[in-house]
């Protein structure tokens, strides 16, 4: 978690009314930029952060690719910025996951493990977490040689052997920085060529630390304190070997985390929120932003301009319905 200096608001802080014009359910990107422009609105806004502060960018390396930092910037640097605009800007920071939601009352309610917590209209943008293999050994070694992060784990596998699973933008950028450490960096993706962009792939094939393996998927985790290997399938030969590692790290895609919105909220076949281009969910007066909502780009600008998005119509409503969104189904 970052190591920040925020005046964190205490879990039983209150509006004097006891009703919240907004609550931001996610303290990352998209929820942070909700955040901002809502406060800079002069909305009432109340951000309950989830398990990690400052959403992924606290986790990455460095971020090249977000407009105003040409030379790149730290990840947990730009979450510490994102935290302390929303702060500036008056928004309530609480360091609480929530546990439970009501959509189908007004003011809606909103439960952590700390407080019960009423608001107006909600912004959600809790994001996706990275999805898991489901093979034999992956939840048995978790932590102990599996992993989804390479900037948290990178350095306890100096000179040693790892496998990354994936093909995609976050395999190719962890697998690059994991060079630094590993004496070899191996990619198994199923495909025979990879997803990532270009300019990764590019860095990638020029790396002498990394290889790959195509056409390929791990069937099982290997090990007995810690990982030993992957047990590995060729999908147009079906034949399998195993390879020796230290380490797997997984990058096969993200799952939506609206376990709390099922039956409250519409979502696609995959678990994400539906939203038109307004932000707008199936129930007036909530909005989604953020990887919650976005099954394509997964992008730190997109989360952003997503969470800026439904701020303005999070301002928009409240002027429409004004304290009370009993005539909210008119849109």
């Amino acid at each position: 978690m970052l190591d920040f200096q925020l005046a964190l608001s205490q879990p039983e802080a209150h509006p004097s009314e006891g009703v919240y014009d907004l609550i931001v359910l996610g303290g990352g990107p998209a929820g942070l930029t909700a955040a901002i422009y809502a406060g800079r609105a002069r909305i009432q806004t109340l951000v309950i952060l989830g398990p990690l502060p400052g959403g992924q960018p606290a986790n990455t390396e460095e971020v090249e690719n977000f407009p105003g930092f040409p030379e790149g910037i730290g990840g947990a640097d730009l979450a510490r910025r994102f935290l302390a605009q929303a702060e500036r800007f008056g928004a309530r920071l609480i360091p609480a996951s929530v546990t439970g939601v009501d959509l189908s009352i007004r003011p809606f309610i909103i439960r952590t493990d700390g407080a019960t917590y009423r608001a107006h209209t909600l912004v959600i943008a809790m994001g996706a977490v990275p999805r898991r293999l489901g093979v034999p050994g992956e939840d048995r070694f978790f932590g102990r040689g599996v992993s989804t992060c390479a900037t948290c784990d990178g350095f306890f596998y100096r000179d040693k052997r790892v496998v990354v699973v994936g093909g995609g933008d976050s395999a190719i950028i962890e697998g690059l920085y994991l060079t630094r450490f590993a004496r070899e960096v191996i990619v198994v993706h199923r495909r025979d060529q990879l997803r990532a962009t270009r300019i990764y792939q590019e860095r990638a094939f020029a790396n002498p630390r990394m290889r790959f393996l195509w056409d390929s998927v791990v069937e099982e985790i290997l090990g007995e304190q810690t990982v030993t290997g992957v047990r590995v399938r060729h999908l147009k030969t079906g034949e399998t070997s195993i390879i020796e590692a230290d380490g797997v790290f997984v990058y096969i895609g993200m799952e939506p985390q609206t376990q709390l919105f099922v039956g409250q909220l519409e979502l696609d076949e995959h678990g994400y929120i539906i939203t038109d281009r307004r932000q707008r969910t199936s129930v007036p007066g909530v909005f989604a932003a953020g990887d919650i909502q976005d099954p394509f780009y997964r992008q730190l600008v997109v989360a952003a301009s997503t969470g800026a998005i439904a701020a303005m119509e999070v301002e928009k409503y409240l002027e429409l319905y004004p304290q009370s969104p009993q005539g909210s189904d008119r849109w």
